[in-house]
């Protein structure tokens, strides 16, 4: 539903935005990873259409977001970063005039509303004017906004940006649920949101789309993906290392706290070594030497691993 092909911008001699090129199909949800200052924010506006590309083309459904702009932007719900409201609005009155915007009127704009203020837990503050709201319910009122219409495109810069843990998870879920049905693409640089919302993730820096993959895709290109912890009481760490480290199917084994009574090791396996092979030879070996193990668990790798190795090798290489 959302395709974005070659979509490059320019300011002046700076390229904020160097021919990238993705797709979001409905039942997805894409999060768009990136440092500050990737282009992030640039590839959501133009995609919106609020500013038009350099070069590239993006299509929403059938439409030419530059050609067809109206067409286009009927499909979307849009929740910009640091989203505007008219404070002295209350909020149903505020989600209303939205709504007529979008050429909703009489009895269904009345359910637009009712559906919007439930959708993101707004009726306590229903007849609440803007400026009297609390952050997280101004941001809340900003995504209602966003869906006051029940578009089959999502596009939201950092959606949960200035709300509390709870409200996190809140719009985590609601976005899930609303990724069944629609083809969402929200930004941020919250790692954990990818792993609890994204069925897809691309991380872009300096511009550039530099991975693209499911989170678990992603992770494995971790340099911890598919290493073991063995944590270990009553045995000093020189034996642990050393007696991990004659293992075969081990190419290297590193202390990840050495502190008496308990020891935690790292076990990386060699690259031919088949899955749960390491696994069970560390057992094996814990079981020969009587150790008394607490955990013995497989790394999946870490999206924080993978998004660090790959931004700082781009930031070196450029």
């Amino acid at each position: 539903m959302i395709k974005v092909e070659n979509l490059s911008k320019t300011f002046g001699p700076k390229v904020a935005v160097d021919n990238v090129s993705f797709t979001v199909e409905r039942g997805e949800i894409l999060g768009f990873l990136g440092p500050n200052g990737a282009g992030k924010s640039t590839t959501m506006r133009m995609i919106t259409g609020y500013i038009p590309p350099t070069a590239g083309v993006v299509r929403i459904g059938d439409h030419d977001v530059t050609e067809n702009p109206i067409d286009a932007k009927r499909l979307i719900g849009y929740l910009p970063e640091s989203a505007p409201l008219y404070t002295d609005m209350t909020v149903e009155g505020f989600l209303g005039f939205c709504a007529e915007v979008r050429g909703i009127n009489g009895v269904e704009k009345g359910k637009a509303i009712d559906r919007a203020i439930e959708m993101c837990f707004l009726k306590q503050v229903r007849h609440q004017s803007v400026d009297t709201l609390s952050k997280g319910y101004r941001h809340r009122t900003c995504f209602a906004q966003s869906i006051i219409h029940d578009p089959d495109i999502l596009v939201m810069d950092e959606p949960t940006d200035g709300l509390d843990p709870n409200q996190k998870n809140e719009m985590r879920s609601l976005i899930r649920r609303m990724g069944q049905t629609k083809a969402i693409i929200f930004s941020t640089h919250i790692l954990e949101e990818v792993e609890s919302a994204c069925t897809r993730a691309i991380i872009i820096d300096q511009g550039k789309v530099v991975a693209n993959g499911t989170p678990s895709e992603l992770k494995s290109k971790s340099d911890l993906a598919n290493s073991y912890v063995v944590s270990v009481s009553e045995t000093d760490s020189s034996t642990v290392r050393d007696q991990l480290g004659t293992l075969i199917q081990a190419a290297k084994v590193t202390l990840v706290d050495d502190k008496a009574p308990n020891i935690t090791a790292r076990v990386f396996p060699k690259n031919e070594v088949t899955d749960g092979e390491l696994g069970q030879a560390i057992f094996d070996l814990a079981s020969k030497n009587s150790w008394k193990v607490s955990e013995i668990k497989k790394e999946e790798g870490r999206l924080d691993d993978v998004f660090s190795n790959i931004t700082f090798s781009e930031t070196e290489t450029n």
